[in-house]
């Protein structure tokens, strides 16, 4: 969770923006605080001295649920102990339950979806000023595009994000700034820069389609022009972002515009590295691979959504693969790029998971040799077709074999990152404190990868990218000292 700041006080109204979840609602949350200070807002850091606190939820698991409501209802405490009238809700819980979160958590004084984003000024003013408003009732957002991808026009769609300076705020952007209105609120060297929203898989256990919508690619052009905008504002990494960035462009009529935009991004004056988010394996092209493991300024990354290798489980889920052509997949990658960092994601506890499902899921973590693996225990998710299948275990066998994997998991990335000592690692500095110089290697992503401690590198200023040798782990974080 990470709340965000600005100047002191003007008069004007404050509100405090708190989000919640992946990169993707970061860069939602830096849109509507672009809005909202175009508009007359002053941003503030803590959310007592907000006259609104806006939280920005996230919708994808149990967890996450949980975990928007809690820091609502504690946002709605500061009505009665700050300085605060209001408590809005806005992302993808707001927009999955609408209504029905609205009836069951009177203490939020609104819960926005995504099409009130184009007016989130007015919106505020008439909560703060007591009027009431009618939260929207959920839709599956997918049927609001065409099915076929080149015929798609989202420009009368309100798609995070997405906004342009053309939209309902009218001249918000700078003129040298990017068409989406953005407002930076983490001061970092890394910033997520967001490729499409949406999706068009159909996975059975994944609510995210329903209410993200049909996968929409944005234009390059307008890709490149936040890119340079953001190098303008000091960021060193470009962290691509998308629900599936293995499908830009194919709505757009060129499925490989990703290989063309890689290098185009990577030569904007002040872009050191890029770095792309979220592969489908399936749709993982041998271009794409080549692209991303040898444009220059490009790291060598590859965030596979693996979910599973029991080939049988991998179909009930609406997936395609087997061990042999994710292995397959990793081998051509590491032909490429011998030190490429790897991490997935599995689910664990599918319903009608065999033991000798499980056994070949932990099989292929060992062959796999990844860097990081997170690990989730299935749940039912409201509304996915998983949710209706029999052979659903207990919560007891779920837990277990999440516990086992988790433990497995562990271990081996321990493993992969002890592999890499000796190696020379490319460390983007983001934290210097009490004398301590870290960052992330180019095989590390932001937050959820581990990071690099490197030593002798006292000179060292957050956003200087720093060669070091790795001389020892901690888990899969890793210790280096710098080359001199």
């Amino acid at each position: 969770m990470t709340t965000h700041t600005t100047r002191a006080g003007d008069g004007l109204l404050s509100v405090a923006m708190v989000t919640l979840g992946c990169a993707r609602n970061e860069v939602d949350s830096e849109e509507l605080a672009g809005r909202l200070e175009a508009d007359g807002f002053r941003l503030v850091d803590d959310p007592a001295d907000a006259d609104t606190v806006v939280v920005n939820t996230c919708g994808f698991v149990e967890a996450a649920k949980k975990d928007s409501v809690d820091t609502l209802l504690a946002a709605a405490d500061l009505k009665e102990t700050g300085s605060t009238k209001a408590v809005v809700a806005v992302g993808c819980l707001a927009e999955r339950y609408g209504k029905d979160l609205a009836e069951s958590m009177p203490e939020a004084d609104a819960i926005l979806g995504f099409d009130d984003y184009p007016d989130i000024a007015a919106r505020l003013r008439s909560i703060v000023s007591g009027e009431v408003h009618h939260p929207h009732t959920p839709q599956d957002r997918r049927r609001l595009l065409a099915i076929s991808p080149v015929d798609r026009d989202a420009s009368a769609l309100s798609v995070p994000g997405h906004g342009s300076s053309t939209d309902e705020l009218g001249t918000g952007a700078p003129a040298t700034g990017p068409r989406t209105v953005r407002r930076r609120l983490e001061g970092g060297p890394m910033a997520p820069l967001k490729l499409a929203s949406g999706c068009d898989r159909r996975c059975s256990f994944c609510a995210i389609p329903s209410f993200r919508g049909s996968f929409v690619s944005r234009r390059p052009s307008d890709v490149i022009q936040e890119g340079r905008w953001l190098a303008d504002q000091g960021v060193k990494e470009l962290f691509l972002v998308s629900e599936n960035s293995t499908s830009y462009g194919k709505d757009l009529g060129d499925l490989r515009l990703l290989e063309t935009l890689l290098p185009e991004l990577t030569a904007l004056e002040g872009v050191e590295r890029v770095r792309v988010s979220y592969l489908q394996p399936a749709e993982t092209r041998p271009g794409l691979i080549e692209a991303i493991a040898t444009t220059p300024g490009v790291v060598p990354y590859f965030d596979l959504s693996f979910q599973h290798a029991s080939a049988t489980v991998l179909r009930r889920m609406r997936r395609f693969g087997d061990p042999e052509s994710f292995l397959d997949l990793l081998e051509r990658i590491r032909a490429l790029s011998p030190s490429a960092g790897v991490r997935s994601n599995v689910i664990v506890g599918f319903p009608g998971e065999t033991e000798e499902d499980l056994a070949v899921l932990c099989d292929f973590l060992e062959a796999a040799r990844m860097d990081v693996t997170g690990v989730f225990g299935y749940s039912d998710e409201d509304g996915t077709e998983a949710a209706s299948y029999d052979g659903k275990l207990d919560a007891d066998t779920i837990a277990e074999r999440t516990e086992h994997v988790t433990s497995l998991v562990e271990e081996l990335n321990a493993q992969r990152a002890e592999e890499r000592i000796g190696q020379t690692v490319s460390v983007l500095i983001e934290s210097l404190a009490d004398g301590v110089v870290e960052g992330r290697a180019a095989e590390q992503g932001p937050e959820v990868d581990g990071t690099t401690t490197v030593s002798g590198a006292g000179g060292a200023r957050i956003g200087d990218i720093v060669e070091a040798v790795v001389t020892g782990t901690d888990g899969v974080d890793l210790l280096a000292e710098a080359l001199v």
